[in-house]
């Protein structure tokens, strides 16, 4: 099994026209699914084209000035949840690593309470998890990645949402 992704993290090179993003830039970054890979595209403001039909995710920020890299990562739920439900039906491995880790981070924010455990129809291990506003169940395939792999996904989704 694999964890390695090749998606690049925030680029601060605007796709649509070639400008470097500058800190204090506004952007938007657009995270889609091609040939069953995740791909990060960032675009400077006045230059967003909008979300594309096979888009998992997108959200807004703010190039940060050099050296202002924050302690903690900051983690925006919403957006980490919609990344979730969108790999929902991805039968990739990096889909479903993805999902699951995303899962996890969810279930320490507090969004997500561990329900059960349980086998599904083609024998895999599975997570049940509740959302803990709405109350949705929710079926998270368990890809059975060790403590390194998990720390690898998680990092390599930080990286991709920029939050590293």
């Amino acid at each position: 099994m694999t964890t390695d992704y090749n998606i690049q993290g925030p680029t601060r090179v605007c796709a649509a026209t070639g400008r470097e993003l500058k800190p204090g830039d506004r952007f938007f970054a657009m995270l889609t699914e091609i040939a069953g890979k995740l791909v990060r595209t960032d675009f400077a403001a006045d230059a967003w084209p909008g979300a594309l039909t096979n888009t998992i995710a997108h959200w807004a920020g703010k190039v940060p000035a050099a050296g202002n890299k924050p302690r903690k990562p900051v983690v925006n739920d919403d957006l980490l949840l919609d990344c979730f439900d969108r790999l929902k039906d991805s039968a990739d491995p990096d889909g479903l690593n993805f999902r699951y880790v995303a899962t996890l981070l969810l279930m320490r924010r507090k969004r997500f309470k561990f329900e059960d455990a349980a086998r599904d129809t083609n024998g895999r291990d599975v997570l049940i998890v509740r959302d803990a506003r709405g109350g949705t169940i929710h079926h998270v395939v368990d890809p059975r990645l060790n403590d390194e792999q998990i720390t690898a996904v998680q990092t390599e989704v930080f990286r991709v949402l920029g939050w590293e």
